[in-house]
């Protein structure tokens, strides 16, 4: 388990981390989301103990992970950039972390060489940035960590290859109780694999949910009138999201969907219905709340 309290990050006077709260459960994959340099990156790289904490605490099974070699032999952390030895190959990447994660497992190295299309013998400078995030994968998975963290980790992957991703991640988390964070932007990616998801803003946490109780707790609808109503006779609905095209309305509406389909009927529709709600849409939504949305960054 990770529990993140009152943690704080700052670079200069600008506070990347402003006193978050969350916590991420065992065997789990938790997604993190938000707008660029919400602070993503840098909550990772403090899961991680790359970065100390300027205040507050994350811990990991209790214990802080910084300048912490037990803790850390726990966690594998890929970046957006991965980083490997100067001109290693990816058998040199093998021996390297065979000596840092006590659960190097040999023989799920090869079987995952198997699996990616990566010559073990060829340096992988040499490799494009699709082949270079292949190579950390394999890495990250034979050392059999009990957290892994991933940056951007879809980036450069091809359909085949971020399906295969997918179903190790699964595999993983069922039969080891990995616990797997990802941060990202590709949302559709991330819908059909996290358990949860944290929504960041400037720094901060909008929101730690569970993935299907957040779809719950917003609803989509659509529906026609003749004449339209005023938009004040949908009051006490908290509207996320307003879209008029002649008689037709598109709502974004935070409630359930049945308590928000009666209360559109109780106005009389030609039609009425609730539509399915994707991640992103679900995101566009909240950021649209914290003043995150095209028009203000238009005006």
């Amino acid at each position: 388990m990770i529990e993140v309290q009152n943690l704080t990050k700052k670079f200069g006077a600008k506070a990347a981390l402003d006193n978050v709260n969350f916590t991420i459960g065992g065997g789990s994959v938790f997604g993190l989301v938000g707008s660029n340099g919400a602070g993503k990156s840098t909550f990772l790289r403090t899961c991680a103990g790359i970065y100390f904490p300027d205040g507050g605490n994350v811990l990991v099974d209790g214990k802080a992970p910084f300048e912490n070699a037990e803790v850390k032999s726990k966690i594998c952390f890929i970046p957006d950039y991965p980083y490997f030895l100067p001109q290693a190959t990816l058998s040199d990447m093998a021996k390297f972390y065979s000596g840092i994660y006590p659960k190097w497992d040999a023989a799920r190295f090869e079987d995952l060489c198997k699996l990616f299309p990566v010559g073990k013998k060829e340096r992988i400078t040499n490799f494009s940035k699709g082949m270079q995030r292949q190579a950390a994968l394999i890495c990250a998975f034979a050392a059999r960590p009990e957290y892994l963290l991933m940056d951007e980790i879809f980036d450069g992957l091809d359909p085949v290859m971020r399906q295969l991703l997918k179903k190790l991640i699964c595999e993983e988390v069922s039969e080891h109780n990995l616990t797997v964070i990802i941060a990202s932007h590709n949302l559709r990616e991330l819908e059909d694999l996290c358990d949860h998801v944290g929504l960041f803003h400037k720094g901060g946490i909008l929101f730690e949910k569970d993935i299907d109780a957040l779809r719950l707790g917003v609803c989509k609808v659509q529906a026609a009138f003749r004449p339209m109503p005023e938009r004040s006779a949908f009051e006490p609905m908290e509207i996320l999201e307003w879209e008029t095209r002649g008689s037709l309305l598109n709502l974004v509406v935070r409630g359930g969907r049945d308590e928000v389909l009666e209360k559109l009927n109780s106005l009389n529709p030609i039609f009425a219905e609730a539509l399915p709600l994707t991640l992103e849409e679900v995101f566009i939504s909240e950021m649209e709340v914290a003043g995150y949305d095209i028009n203000n960054i238009l005006s």
